[in-house]
C-alpha cells in the first residue's frame, strides 16, 4: 500500500492522536532500518527507548517464534512457565522482592501507586516536575505537565510537585502522610535530565524518616540504558519499588513492578490484575532480552558508547547530557532539526520538546555506528 493510501486510512480509522513522520518502516535489523521503498536508516531513537537489544535480535526472534507455535495466550488463572522465570529473574537482578507482570509502562505504575496507597490508605503523592509517568489517569497524575494534564481535569488528587533539582523542597514535602515519592533517577520524556544524587539521597531519607515508599520509575532509563543494569544503581540509591517496561520486551508489550522482599505482600489476591499480563510470548521476549542486557561486556560497552556519543555531540559545539545511550542536545528547532535527519541524512532520533533532542540508539550499537551517526548530524546541522 503507498504512503497516501495508508495516511488516507488513518484518517478515516484511527483517532488523531498521533503526528506521524511520512515514513512507513517495513524492515528491521540491529541498528538499521528499511523503508517501503528500500531507503536504509540508522535508527538512534530504538522504538523511543524500547528495541533494547536492536531490530529482530536472533535470540528475540527465536524465543517469540518457539513459543507462539506452543501456547499464545491462557490467562493468569493458570500456570506458565515463562511468566513466572520472568519474575524471578526480574527480582534477582533488582530489588530481590516479588513481581507484578503489566502490559505497559503506565500500568506498571498504576500497580506502584496501588500498592503505596494500600500499605498507606489515603496517603498522598510527592513527584518531581519534568517527570513523565504514563498517560493513564493516574499515572498523569503523577506527571506534572500542565499540557498533558490539563485537557484532562480534574485528576487524581494527592499529588505534589517539586522541583527537580531541590532536595531541600522535596525533604519538606514529605510528611507521615506520605505514601511514596515517584521519581525516575533520569528523566526521559522532558529531554533526558539526570536527577542529581543529592535529590536521590534527600528523597531516599526523608522516605525512611517518615515511612513513605520511595519509587523509581525505571521504564526509560532501566534495562541497561544508562550502562547499569538500572540507573539507580550508579548513585547507590535502592528504592522500595521500582518500574520497568519499554526496553524489557525488546519491541513486545510488557511491564514490570518489582518491590523489595519487606514489600513484596502489601497486594492481596483480588487488589490487582490484568487479562493480558505476563502472556507466554511477552514473558519468553523478555526473558531473552534479559539474558542479553544483563551482560556484562555488554553494559561495559553501553557505557563506552555513550561516551564516545556524548564527546561526538560535544565535538560538534552541541549543549548535550545525558548517561550511558540515554542522550539530548539543545537545538534552536528541535522538531524541524529531527525531521531533516530523518527524511535527509536517514538518522531516527526525537524532539522531545521545541528544543530538544533525544538519542536513544540500541544497546548493541557499534562504533563505526555511533561514528555515523554523528557524521550524519554534522550534515544536517551544515
Amino acid at each position: 500500500m503507498a504512503l497516501a493510501d495508508l495516511q488516507a486510512l488513518e484518517n478515516r480509522a484511527t483517532m488523531g492522536t498521533y503526528a506521524r513522520n511520512p515514513v512507513e518502516f517495513v524492515r528491521g535489523e540491529g541498528t538499521r532500518l528499511w523503508d517501503s521503498e528500500g531507503n536504509e536508516y540508522l535508527d538512534f531513537l530504538a522504538g523511543i527507548s524500547v528495541v533494547q537489544i536492536g531490530h529482530c535480535h536472533p535470540a528475540l526472534v527465536e524465543a517469540v517464534t518457539e513459543q507462539a507455535r506452543r501456547l499464545v495466550h491462557v490467562g493468569n488463572l493458570f500456570y506458565t512457565e515463562p511468566a513466572l522465570r520472568l519474575a524471578a529473574r526480574l527480582s534477582e537482578v533488582s530489588l530481590g522482592g516479588k513481581v507484578f507482570l503489566s502490559n505497559s509502562g503506565a500500568e506498571a505504575v498504576e500497580c506502584a501507586l496501588k500498592l503505596a496507597r494500600r500499605r498507606r490508605p489515603g496517603g498522598g503523592f510527592v513527584v518531581a516536575e519534568g517527570g513523565f509517568h504514563g498517560r493513564t489517569m493516574g499515572a498523569l497524575s503523577a506527571t506534572p505537565q500542565e499540557a498533558k494534564q490539563a485537557p484532562f481535569a480534574p485528576l487524581v488528587p494527592g499529588f505534589a510537585a517539586v522541583p527537580r533539582e531541590d532536595p531541600e523542597a522535596l525533604a519538606a514535602a514529605v510528611s507521615d502522610q506520605t505514601a511514596a515519592v515517584v521519581l525516575e533517577p533520569v528523566q526521559g520524556e522532558s529531554g533526558i535530565h539526570p536527577l542529581s544524587e543529592e535529590v536521590l539521597h534527600a528523597a531516599r531519607e526523608a522516605c525512611d524518616r517518615h515511612g513513605a515508599l520511595l519509587i523509581f520509575d525505571e521504564i526509560q532509563c532501566g534495562m541497561g540504558r544508562t550502562g547499569e543494569i538500572w540507573a539507580w544503581q550508579a548513585v547507590g540509591v535502592r528504592p522500595d519499588v521500582m518500574t520497568a517496561a519499554k526496553g524489557l520486551g525488546g519491541g513486545l508489550p510488557i511491564g514490570a513492578c518489582v518491590t523489595t522482599p519487606e514489600h513484596a505482600d502489601v497486594l492481596q489476591p483480588g487488589d490487582h490484575g490484568s487479562t493480558f499480563a505476563g502472556g507466554p510470548v511477552v514473558a519468553a521476549a523478555a526473558n531473552a532480552v534479559l539474558e542479553v542486557v544483563t551482560d556484562a561486556a555488554l553494559l561495559a560497552s553501553v557505557r563506552e558508547q555513550g561516551a564516545r556519543l556524548l564527546e561526538g555531540l560535544r565535538g560538534l559545539e552541541l549543549d548535550a547530557r545525558g548517561r550511558g545511550l540515554m542522550l539530548a542536545f539543545r537545538a534552536d528547532d528541535g522538531p524541524g532539526l529531527a525531521r531533516r535527519l530523518l527524511l535527509e541524512q536517514r538518522l531516527v532520533v526525537h524532539a522531545t520538546g521545541p528544543d530538544t533532542v533525544r538519542l536513544l540508539p540500541p544497546l548493541t550499537v557499534t562504533e563505526a555506528e555511533v561514528d555515523d551517526a554523528v557524521t550524519r548530524l554534522a550534515a544536517a546541522l551544515g
